[in-house]
């Protein structure tokens, strides 16, 4: 059964979130790994799991970053990981994919469901195949634990409720 890691270097792990209703705020988690495990050469059915470190959390602001590792939002703390585990990777068609799994974030598990278009697999210079995928998703943050809200005097929400997830990922057979 071939496994696939996650290559960093090639990979970013996005969320989008409305701010103020107006504009979206854009982070990134920069630390994470993850493992497909696969049957042969096809990736139907890969057994997927993922981690990312939540106090890696980056939106390019330090105060920010700091909320929401919080325990207003994730609680870095006592629950440093955010990890999800795959249920189902079926194909829906050519290069296009559903990705359904438990994501855990805090102590709080629910099932997401993933769009996933595999850009290819190839053979680097260096004698490694690499496959590359692109995965896009939302999920509801009050439903995980990320319950910390404001309203603006003039009855705006500060931070909205659907998450936006997109991810480019890389990753590279073991050999």
């Amino acid at each position: 059964m071939p496994t696939w890691n996650i290559d960093p270097t090639h990979s970013e792990i996005q969320f989008k979130v409305k701010h103020l209703v107006i504009s979206t705020v854009t982070g990134y988690f920069r630390s994470f790994n993850g493992t497909v495990e696969t049957e042969g050469d096809s990736f139907e059915g890969a057994k997927i799991t993922f981690e990312a470190d939540i106090d890696s959390v980056d939106t390019n602001n330090e105060d920010r970053d700091t909320h929401l590792k919080s325990d207003d939002f994730f609680n870095a703390e006592k629950f440093p990981k955010m990890k999800f585990e795959s249920t189902s990777f079926k194909n829906t068609g050519g290069d296009n994919y559903e990705l359904t799994g438990n994501m855990t974030i805090r102590d709080v598990t629910k099932e997401i469901t993933l769009d996933v278009t595999h850009g290819g697999t190839v053979e680097d210079p260096y004698g490694q195949t690499k496959a590359g995928f692109e995965l896009n998703g939302s999920l509801n943050r009050k439903e995980f634990g990320l319950k910390w809200s404001a309203v603006t005097e003039a009855g705006s929400v500060v931070v909205g409720d659907e998450v936006k997830l997109l991810m480019n990922v890389q990753v590279v057979e073991a050999v």
